[in-house]
């Protein structure tokens, strides 16, 4: 009889380790583990995963690439919607997990598996994530989450694969690390209380640059296409390249506190030099070229967007409907923002763009008017009061009687 076959969803950390040699030796399933790299491994990093998972044990081993599409159907209207869960978090892991569940989905409908894993926990979002994309993509397949389950802590997952003869750097193991082209996040013990920060060991970069540096950031319809004189024909490249100049500065750390999926709150850390800077910067400039109303439906928007997309909900059809809505929003947004970079912190200091609606012809705030008169003014204000003016003649007439 042949075994069940599994695609595991495969990082090479603690928990997809403790996956492979769980199901490979204790429950005799034939492993298929899969790297879904959304810009998070260099070309040597996914080449020590795939060795580490033959030596654990599994089947067969594949790294699917799938960053460009993560940027074009996820990433790029995020930064449309200057999307940040609480004001904070660019969402890096979030939405990261439901591309790579798809990726996982779609691998194990080509090769007929039986059944799918994960190595979440039962006491975050990624198990919702996950379980979500399978039970729309692939209904009917069986999904195992060992972890969950049976509410393994990291130091029993880390006894156990000693047990089994299994070599790790151990220490490394003491913080959760997921990296993506759209930021990392860290948790460890520290993230499980409310007043404990990381330590700055616990992040992959460190500060290596203690001077000042100015870079410019080139937008085409809301898109960054450019860094200082480098042009960039995908914006996957120019992210990159801006998260390599950031990262030496340490920039883009912060914690977290959210409301998970499932009514607990919970606490991460990340690192998200690019992100933070590209958001930051391109809601600059979108402050210079939209009107106020664009710009007020855009945050109710883009905030919405981004709880929906944290919360699972990607594959729901109505957010192909507010991405729709997000890129018409784009067609002015196209010029250059300035941004210094400090020591763990960044500066904006303006914009260029031919779209700017701070034109000197109409007048400069709190200097000079030019596109109408005082007496205009006076007019506009005394209509505009009008209606409360009325409304306390009225309230007063009344509270004296």
């Amino acid at each position: 009889m042949s075994k069940k076959k599994v695609v595991l969803a495969y990082s090479g950390g603690l928990d997809t380790s403790y996956c492979v040699k769980y199901l490979t030796e204790d429950k005799g399933y034939e492993v298929h583990s899969v790297l879904v790299d959304t810009g998070g491994f260099s070309a040597e990093e996914l080449k020590s995963v795939e060795e580490k998972a033959y030596a654990m044990g599994v089947t067969d081993h594949k790294s699917i690439l799938a960053v460009n599409d993560f940027y074009q159907n996820c990433i790029k209207y995020m930064i449309f919607g200057n999307t940040l869960r609480n004001n904070t978090y660019p969402l890096s892991v979030s939405a990261e997990r439901v591309f790579q569940a798809k990726s996982i989905a779609e691998y194990a409908k080509k090769i007929g598996a039986d059944a799918v894993a994960h190595g979440s926990t039962g006491a975050g979002n990624d198990q919702v994530r996950f379980d979500m994309i399978f039970n729309i993509m692939i209904p009917g397949v069986e999904i195992i989450t060992p972890i969950r389950d049976m509410q393994l802590s990291r130091d029993a997952e880390i006894e156990y694969l000693k047990s089994k003869g299994v070599e790790m750097d151990w220490s490394k193991a003491q913080y959760s690390i997921n990296q993506g082209i759209w930021g990392t996040s860290v948790g460890g013990k520290e993230t499980l209380t409310s007043d404990h920060n990381l330590p700055n060991s616990a992040y992959p970069s460190q500060c290596i640059k203690d001077s000042e540096e100015t870079v410019t950031l080139k937008f085409n319809k809301g898109e960054l296409v450019g860094l200082n004189d480098e042009q960039f024909e995908n914006p996957v490249d120019a992210i990159q390249k801006l998260n390599s100049l950031a990262s030496a500065f340490a920039i883009g750390r912060d914690t977290h506190v959210g409301d998970t999926i499932i009514g607990i709150k919970g606490r991460v850390g990340f690192e998200a030099a690019a992100p933070m800077i590209i958001i930051k910067a391109h809601h600059l400039l979108e402050k210079h070229v939209l009107t106020k109303w664009q710009q007020y439906w855009k945050e109710q928007l883009g905030s919405w967007y981004g709880m929906l997309v944290h919360e699972g909900q990607f594959l729901e059809p109505v957010l192909r409907n507010v991405e729709k809505f997000l890129e018409d929003t784009q067609d002015h947004v196209t010029g250059e923002v300035i941004v210094k970079l400090h020591p763990y912190r960044f500066t904006l200091q303006g914009i260029n763009s031919s779209y700017d609606l701070m034109a000197s012809e109409f007048g400069s705030y709190g200097e000079m008017n030019k596109g109408y008169s005082g007496e205009d003014v006076k007019g506009f204000s005394k209509m505009l009061s009008n209606q409360v003016m009325i409304y306390n003649n009225v309230k007063e007439k009344n509270e004296q009687n």
